[in-house]
């Protein structure tokens, strides 16, 4: 019995000098949603770029539902479907005729064919639109109708790869809606890649990848659980300064989170007062709270990955500006 749809053990991948994944070892349970949670540049799609044989790992081993990715690859392919960010479509036929080509490449042909493309037309929202161009759809629509395509063979694993970038929220819940009915209709295990706090929220586990490490693994609730109850968020303008103060004063556990500092006491409304009669001039805000999921992507990763993707962004521009 295979107790794992991905056993991943100890997975290095290295491009020329840089190392993009380090060290990695995760597993997903079969039939569960995965999140891997990270900005651009983390590690997710080469990662992704493993598990879908389209390269071997520098060192370790991955394994899909027993298979090892780099010696059963054409296996491995029979059990996975994937959806990267841009859609493996072609623009000039319709939706209709491209799920009939690539159903041909899985060797699905007749009245077999025909009644699973008529299925997954019905069940993504996407069959009254099934003989327009793809080109002329929506965002939403044409990542549906892609969405099909990875799912004509039946797969047991489906690599999502940031599968709602560029969607608007209401296109975002449609394809969420669909995903919740494929997986109870069907069992599919589902390992996503995202830097969206709400998808990750979504996940039955989620794994943190910084710069090529996995730094944090786990349900949301434990990860969240983790950094304590109601805990104080102090904003002030030297973090670790008011962090040593705090410590050597008051002996609380205290740690910085982004620019934020975090206390953790007993009675977090009666320390506040406390603190503020102590060292109020040093504090420009604070508040009380539950710890969220940023929150632990912050503390293990040190930047959330909204900021971090925006100085990915940021570089390229800047690069590509000099070339």
């Amino acid at each position: 019995m295979i107790d794992a749809a991905v056993d991943i053990q100890g997975v290095t991948h290295r491009y020329g000098e840089h190392r993009a994944l380090r060290d990695v070892t995760l597993q997903v349970a079969p039939g569960t949603l995965y999140g891997l949670l990270g900005p651009n540049g983390s590690g997710k799609t080469t990662l992704f770029r493993i598990l879908s044989t389209l390269m071997p790992p520098s060192e370790g081993h991955a394994e899909v539902f027993g298979m090892d990715v780099a010696q059963r690859p054409d296996a491995v392919r029979e059990r996975i479907g994937v959806v990267f960010q841009d859609e493996a479509l072609d623009e000039a036929l319709t939706v209709r005729e491209n799920l009939r080509f690539q159903a041909g490449l899985y060797g699905l042909h007749g009245a077999a064919r025909g009644e699973r493309i008529e299925a997954l037309l019905t069940r993504l929202g996407v069959a009254d639109r099934a003989d327009d161009p793809v080109k002329e759809l929506s965002g939403g629509l044409r990542r549906r109708a892609d969405l099909a395509r990875g799912l004509l063979h039946r797969p047991d694993l489906l690599l999502l790869d940031e599968p709602t970038s560029g969607l608007d929220p209401a296109a975002r819940r449609t394809f969420w809606t669909a995903m919740e009915r494929l997986q109870e209709a069907e069992g599919t295990t589902l390992l996503l890649a995202t830097h969206l706090m709400d998808e990750a929220e979504r996940c039955d586990r989620v794994g943190i990848l910084s710069d090529g490490v996995l730094v944090a693994d786990g349900t949301p609730t434990a990860l969240k659980d983790d950094l304590g109850d109601e805990t104080l968020w102090l904003d002030t303008e030297s973090p670790s300064r008011l962090r040593d103060r705090i410590e050597a004063q008051f002996g609380v556990p205290t740690r910085i989170v982004g620019a934020v500092v975090q206390v953790a006491p007993s009675d977090p409304p009666a320390f506040l007062s406390t603190l503020y009669e102590a060292m109020g001039s040093r504090i420009r805000s604070a508040t009380i709270r539950t710890p969220t999921l940023e929150d632990v992507f912050m503390v293990h990763a040190g930047v959330s990955p909204e900021d971090r993707r925006e100085r990915v962004l940021a570089r390229t521009e800047e690069t590509e500006g000099q070339a």
